[in-house]
């Protein structure tokens, strides 16, 4: 299959060129330099050009604090760069598979979310974000959007990378105890994708197009992700020393956009349509530390 990705550089973008490539397709990536998707017409020349099969959109802003100063910037790749995706494949009449956020909702709802549940983002990211969704919604029916929480992964930033780097200067640390979610790991969230595309109905009459979950277990707070991170890279011989971890409440770690308190994520309506289970994050984390080492 020809897949043309967007993104391609970055976290999940890198982990779908790679093991796209593995499973034998024939592979399009661009990073944000390559293709600027927020020009439609680059946008156009390029899709023309290759005639893929699929485009998988992994590009996006997502600098949550920056974007509040930098709307433009975010609404511009986040929500007219989603919008320009969606119309180039209208008009060659092939699938979109975008990926979307926990940062939709607020994070108020006591359950994991539901693809139903209704969208109130507390930020710019978030809000550019669901813009982008909604524009893919109505402009072209043929989407996948899947909506991911708390990714990781070998590349580009994230908390995993962030705490190891922590733990070479401290012997100490105070971690956010009260917003749960569920690490997802880029690799999980691309095998998803490409098992999605290579299933055999894929693209057929009566295909379940829209908005999925994909859930990742278990639940756990940023304060038992961290502990997890520790003591897997202490038994790898990662680090070599126990981490002294402070469980504080979010009033003690202010951010300038309130992160959502629950980012859990229901993935029941996958597994029903789509057959396709949730993640493993502990599994994956141990993938990933022991690619580090």
């Amino acid at each position: 299959m020809k897949i043309l990705i967007t993104g391609a550089k970055g976290q999940v973008g890198t982990e779908l060129v790679t093991e796209a490539k593995q499973r034998g397709h024939d592979v399009y990536g661009f990073g944000s330099r390559e293709l600027d998707i927020s020009n439609l017409e680059q946008v156009n020349t390029i899709v023309r050009n290759i005639k893929p099969n699929v485009i998988i959109n992994a590009a996006a802003y997502t600098a949550v604090d920056n974007a509040e100063t930098e709307h433009e910037q975010a609404y511009a790749v986040n929500s007219l760069g989603s919008k320009n995706l969606a119309i180039s494949c209208k008009e060659l009449d092939i699938p979109l598979m975008h990926i979307s956020t926990d940062y939709i909702y607020d994070g108020e709802k006591p359950s994991p979310y539901l693809e139903s549940d209704p969208p109130n983002p507390t930020g710019i990211y978030g809000a550019s974000k669901l813009e982008g969704d909604q524009k893919i919604e109505q402009i072209w029916p043929k989407h996948i959007i899947l909506r991911v929480s708390w990714v990781f992964g070998n590349h580009g930033n994230n908390f995993v990378k962030t705490m190891l780097r922590l733990a070479e200067q401290r012997d100490e640390l105070s971690i956010v105890d009260d917003q749960f979610g569920a690490p997802t790991s880029a690799k999980a969230i691309s095998t998803c994708l490409l098992d999605i595309l290579e299933a055999k109905q894929f693209n057929q009459p009566q295909y379940p197009w829209g908005v999925y979950n994909f859930q990742s277990d278990p639940g756990v707070s940023w304060y038992n992700f961290a502990q997890e991170i520790f003591q897997q890279a202490k038994e790898s011989g990662l680090i070599n020393k126990t981490m002294q971890l402070n469980p504080i409440p979010s009033s003690e770690f202010p951010t300038p956009v309130k992160r959502p308190a629950n980012s859990k994520l229901d993935g029941h309506k996958l597994l029903k349509s789509l057959h396709l289970k949730p993640a493993d994050w502990k599994s994956d984390l141990n993938n990933m530390l022991t690619n580090i080492k």
